[in-house]
């Protein structure tokens, strides 16, 4: 099955070496360097799997992303990452059941998180 990964990070090495990691894993990702282009994807007709957002970006953070999605009922897996100074942001996503990975981490771990938020999915969207 091929499950769609949007993955928002605002540095630039960071996201292309993991949108690495994913698609030699088998996932096809689409990447978004700011919230407003995540924003952007996940409001036109491509149906995503699963969102990667870091939660500080310069524009629209990572908790103003998933605030803006789930407004329109959307019901996206998500998985949130953030340095260990923005550790606070972290534990607030946590305790509101999102997946969260703290910077820095293995690709092992981001691909494991990954399996497990995408093992509770039935099966990728439609496209």
């Amino acid at each position: 099955m091929d499950y769609l990964i949007l993955l928002a990070e605002d540095n630039e090495k960071l996201r292309r070496s993991l949108a690495g990691v994913l698609a030699e894993a088998g996932y096809p990702v689409v990447e978004a360097a700011t919230g407003k282009e995540a924003l952007a994807h996940l409001n036109s007709p491509t149906e995503f799997d699963l969102l990667i957002t870091d939660v500080l970006m310069p524009d629209m953070n990572g908790l103003q992303v998933l605030t803006e999605i789930r407004r329109t009922d959307r019901d996206i897996p998500v998985i949130m990452t953030s340095g260990t100074s923005n550790g606070g942001l972290l534990r607030f996503a946590s305790a509101f059941g999102i997946p969260t990975l703290e910077k820095p981490f293995k690709g092992s771990a981001l691909l494991k998180t990954v399996e497990s938020v995408l093992s509770k999915k039935a099966s990728p969207a439609l496209r």
